[in-house]
């Protein structure tokens, strides 16, 4: 079953649940697809096996060729290709990798040429199989590098995706194909207005979704009177509890310092898997 868990906003614990939800389990895979600052490895410590470079193909232009008509730049709809009369700008940074400046080009002109985008790093941490990628400092689109991560996925495994924060296109990418999605939230003003625009997403993707309320106890009961009204399950509590923010900074998942929330994760997986029907 693949389960993705994910926040519309940042600092809820998302990371957090995964990873404890992860080690949890049994037979588990996790994918941190959130490249821009993945940190659930900083958690778990896997001892790395494997890691690659991820490119993205841009083009390149032959100017001894090219005769400047500008027929690539017309038809580039993110303005990666300038023409002026006599050169021609690629912005590598702009490109979506679609190929089409390469068909247009009427003197083939145009070549493919390799981006580097992020790596990718696969390892373990114990029995538990973990992959995250890292994108490169000023790459603006994370989602080429999802989609990569998203490639190592062993269907033969209980998958955890930990999605980006928000609910734009990373996010949206990572959570697509999901058999469901954890929204982690806070009862807090911000943590409602986060979770209406996530709980939409979602439910514009046809993805079915549940709420855990991360540091209960704090803010008002506004989130939960929200899951009510829109019957949304609320699968699990986390306190505002002392002890289990120490262990997070100091790196330390919290059902490993203590056993029984080891028993409230794996429920939790098992009322999802109830939910779904699996």
């Amino acid at each position: 079953m693949i389960v993705a868990v994910a926040s519309g906003k940042g600092g809820t614990g998302k990371t957090s649940l995964a990873v404890n939800l992860a080690i949890s389990i049994e037979n588990a895979q996790l994918l941190d697809c959130d490249v821009e600052e993945p940190n659930a490895h900083l958690l778990l410590n896997p001892k790395i096996t494997r890691q690659e470079p991820v490119y993205r193909l841009v083009p390149v232009v032959n100017e001894k060729i090219c005769d400047y008509c500008g027929e690539c730049a017309v038809f580039c709809q993110y303005n990666a290709i300038l023409a002026f009369p006599g050169k021609i700008l690629v912005f590598p940074e702009l490109c979506h990798g679609c190929g089409g400046c390469i068909l247009i080009c009427p003197k083939k002109a145009i070549s493919e040429g390799k981006n580097r985008v992020g790596i990718i790093k696969e390892g373990f941490a114990g029995d538990l199989r973990i992959v995250f990628g890292k994108l490169e400092v000023g790459e603006p689109m994370a989602v080429p590098l999802i989609r990569e991560v998203k490639k190592r996925l062993d269907k033969s495994r209980n998958v955890i995706l930990d999605a980006p924060p928000g609910t734009s296109c990373p996010v949206i990418e990572t959570v697509k194909g999901s058999d469901f999605c954890i929204l982690v939230t806070e009862p807090t003003p911000f943590g409602l207005h986060d979770l209406k625009i996530t709980v939409k997403v979602l439910e514009d993707m046809k993805i079915p979704h549940g709420v855990v309320v991360n540091r209960a106890g704090v803010g008002d009961k506004k989130v939960y009177e929200y899951c009510r009204e829109k019957g949304i399950p609320i699968l699990l509590e986390i306190p505002y509890q002392r002890k289990i923010a120490e262990l997070y900074s100091r790196g330390v998942p919290f059902s490993l310092a203590m056993p029984e929330w080891t028993d409230k994760f794996q429920k939790l997986f098992e009322d999802i898997k109830g939910l779904v029907g699996d």
